[in-house]
């Protein structure tokens, strides 16, 4: 063991750690696992039944397998099993990898192995290595930090001897969060081993328990959907070449190239100094403010005691802060209506100044003020927007496509900005507003419905944890200045904001061994039907098309607005509604229903309900 200025760097003797997990973790399988799991937790048509599991029951099967959280984890690596390519290909999720790396959830086997997992990262490897191309006395490093999954300890082992493996040296994290990853790449700090040539977050975001998946990262940024095809690619073709021996060797490899640190302490830090600098340089600028904070068991427990308490803040009554990979309590979703609602009671129960709360990996985040009031969606794209436009007046805010017509309003007319909503996706929004930056049209601020948003000042990163620091930055320079104390000052800048009576949102699933595919892809079968939808919106004028729009089908009318659009991977068109009343809605709902109505592949049953039909 190695000490540097203080800070501890492990070399981690992965080969006989990993092999004695492998045997403790499969006997416990064999004893405990396996006869038991399918009685554990409900199922709901062959999925996890989120809502329908009790905190109770969940608490209890937690705590029961806290000790060996790792039992049921994809099985050992020196299974080789035969992969296609095609099945590599199917663990693409636009800019990320996801897949399922526990068995116990009927229908849903296991495609994240180990073996698929280090041929991942021996791709991710070789896809650096060429880009890089280091001379022959460099050794690239690369950073991997997971959530609270029960799949990250073998993912984390299986991960760093794919990259060991690869040729390159790995620096574990542990338990961390995505924008910490990322920001291990930009970083300039020896102790720590900073910056990292790459890095890789293991993390399968908000689903449920059994899934796991990867973002990679590098200092230009997330990597984008061509670059993880090309990485997936080059798996399918390494997993074809792996022998029992090579991944011994690879085992052996990972003992000398690995090292651990604890990276978090900077990205802490560095989210502490930015508050302590926006007050003036005040130590305690939260000094007196009652935040708490709830994780949702989450890689975000942090927050509380390294980010808040350090500037002075109480956080008392924050709550599901220890990292569990079965998710008892809530989804850590800030979309999630039971998740916000728990934030919401831990408030009022509270009588806190400001709640926050993160997703999983802590890429996405929302608020609630001393009110009770939901700080998520459209509310903190305005919110950010009043900051941001503070700071850059005349800037454009680049949001996604479900973004309401009030905003536009509140963005443009009150905050003096500019709308530009594009696609849905994050990647899609932060990669528009560096596009616009390039062809010379300003912006600052890019942000999504789902609580991902991302500023200039902070590289294009999409951070939770600085979304909240932008809300921290606020209240500690209004108490600097004497303005106000507590999150009044945050709803005072929503205000005026107008926000529709109804909105829905409705999913379209696309039968794709429906004969009325004729063999043909989703995708087409779902423009075919965004293009009937134009069709007949053209001839009612009483309908209006959105003049300028990326996606989908955007139409006002009867006092609301619809879009129709085709999901980014999945054969669904979400519908999106908001109108001044449900009646107005059903109205706009019968518009989209006429044009639909004679596509038979389509599943319109929810739709159907909506509109009484």
């Amino acid at each position: 063991m190695a000490a540097m200025s203080g800070k501890i760097v492990q070399h981690v003797l992965v080969a006989h750690c990993c092999q004695q997990d492998r045997q403790l973790s499969t006997q416990y399988r064999k004893d405990c696992c396996t006869p038991s799991r399918k009685n554990l937790l409900p199922y709901l048509s062959g999925k996890l039944a989120w809502n329908d599991i009790s905190t109770k029951q969940l608490s209890t099967f937690s705590n029961l397998n806290r000790a060996i959280v790792y039992c049921n984890a994809a099985s050992s690596s020196t299974i080789i099993h035969s992969v296609d390519k095609s099945a590599f290909l199917k663990l693409q999720n636009g800019s990320d990898i996801r897949g399922v790396a526990v068995d116990g959830v009927e229908g849903e086997p296991v495609s994240l192995t180990e073996p698929v997992t280090e041929a991942i990262a021996a791709a991710f490897a070789a896809w650096l290595l060429d880009r890089k191309k280091p001379d022959s006395s460099t050794r690239l490093k690369v950073s991997v930090g997971h959530d609270s999954r029960i799949s990250a300890q073998k993912m984390q082992d299986a991960v760093s001897r794919g990259l060991a493996g690869g040729g390159v040296d790995v620096i574990q994290y542990g338990l961390a969060s995505t924008p910490a990853m990322f920001n291990s790449t930009l970083t300039k700090n020896e102790d720590f081993l900073c910056p990292a040539d790459g890095s890789i977050m293991i993390t399968a975001s908000h689903l449920p328990y059994n899934r796991n998946g990867f973002k990679f990262f590098t200092s230009a940024g997330g990597l984008g959907k061509v670059d993880i095809k090309d990485i997936l690619d080059r798996a399918a073709d390494i997993y074809k070449n792996f022998t029992d021996e090579g991944l011994r060797e690879a085992e052996k490899r990972s003992a000398q190239s690995v090292k651990r640190v604890d990276y978090m302490a900077v990205y802490t830090s560095d989210l502490v100094s930015a508050v302590r600098k926006a007050a003036g340089n005040i130590e305690k600028p939260l000094e007196g403010f009652h935040i708490v904070v709830d994780a949702g068991n989450g890689a975000g427990g942090f927050f509380a005691e390294k980010v808040l308490q350090p500037l002075g803040a109480i956080t008392t009554g924050s709550q599901f802060l220890e990292p569990d990979g079965y998710f008892p309590n809530h989804i850590p979703n800030p979309e999630d209506k039971y998740a916000m609602k728990a934030i919401t009671k831990a408030v009022l129960d509270n009588k806190a100044d400001l709640g926050i709360i993160f997703d999983t990996d802590v890429d996405r985040s929302a608020a609630v003020d001393s009110s009770g009031r939901e700080l998520n969606r459209n509310r903190l794209i305005a919110l950010m927007s009043a900051i941001v436009l503070e700071e850059h007046p005349g800037t454009t805010i680049v949001t996604d496509s479900v973004t309401s017509d009030g905003l536009t309003t509140f963005i443009e007319k009150k905050l003096g900005g500019r709308h530009h909503r594009f696609k849905r996706g994050y990647k899609n929004v932060i990669d528009e507003a560096i596009r616009l930056n390039s062809v010379g049209e300003e912006s600052h601020l890019a942000i999504e419905t789902s609580g991902h948003g991302a500023l200039k000042e902070n590289h294009w990163l999409d951070d939770g944890a600085y979304l909240m620091v932008k809300l921290l930055n606020k209240l500690a320079s209004a108490k600097a200045s004497g303005v106000g104390k507590g999150s009044k000052v945050l709803t005072d800048m929503v205000d005026g904001l107008q926000e529709p009576a109804f909105s829905v949102e409705l999913r379209l699933k696309i039968n794709q061994g429906h004969e009325d595919l004729k063999g043909g892809s989703f995708r087409a079968y779902g423009e075919a039907v965004l293009q009937n939808l134009e069709n007949i919106i053209a001839s009612d004028p009483k309908l209006q098309k959105a003049p300028v729009n990326y996606e989908g089908v955007r139409v006002s009318g009867y006092g609301g607005w619809f879009l129709l659009r085709l999901s980014l991977h999945d054969p669904v068109l979400p519908l999106n509604i908001e109108a001044p009343s449900n009646e107005d809605a059903i109205k706009l709902g019968l518009v989209v229903h006429f044009a639909v109505r004679e596509f038979s592949a389509l599943d319109t049953s929810a739709l159907n309900k909506f509109v009484q039909m």
